[in-house]
């Protein structure tokens, strides 16, 4: 299963369209997940024209992102995998072990929030932060995440830039 993981496109003000580099991963993708910070639903209205979307509530989302149907967390299985979702996972000290504590079946927990890229595995879980591909913040580009999933394991899991100075164009 190809997964695509976004987080923080904080539409309109940065998401004004989708960006042209995603459109290959959008056309690829089995199933798409986005960690928060959408902020509109019509944005995830657009994902799922690509493939099956599931959210959760960031901060900045607004009431028609919760009525589109996005929780505060949430828990699925992609491909065998345990998946657990949350916008907001804290600071980064202590995170996977918090993560461990909140979503103890999960295997692969996804986030957003930061909008720094974060990929780490601690006692057989990992926890994965695409970044933003709409607003870098402090990092060089914009990037979003890449999971392949098949048989119960995260077989690869990328970051890939899709905007800013080094994006493909």
């Amino acid at each position: 299963m190809r997964v695509l993981v976004l987080s923080d496109t904080h539409a309109p003000r940065y998401w004004k369209s989708c960006p042209q580099a995603l459109f290959p991963h959008l056309r690829a993708a089995d199933v798409i997940l986005h960690a928060g910070d959408v902020c509109v639903a019509p944005v995830l209205r657009e994902l799922e024209s690509y493939a099956p979307v599931h959210a959760v509530l960031g901060n900045n989302d607004g009431p028609d992102v919760a009525e589109w149907g996005a929780p505060e967390t949430l828990e699925l299985s992609l491909a065998g995998v345990p998946v657990a979702m949350v916008h907001d996972s804290g600071q980064a000290k202590g995170r996977e072990a918090r993560m461990r504590r909140l979503f103890p079946a999960a295997r692969l927990v996804v986030f957003g929030h930061s909008h720094i890229p974060w990929d780490s595995t601690v006692d057989g879980v990992r926890v994965f932060n695409p970044g933003s591909p709409t607003d870098r913040r402090r990092q060089p580009v914009g990037t979003i995440g890449l999971l392949h999933l098949e048989d119960g394991e995260v077989v690869t899991a990328d970051i890939v830039a899709v905007t800013g100075p080094r994006a493909p164009k």
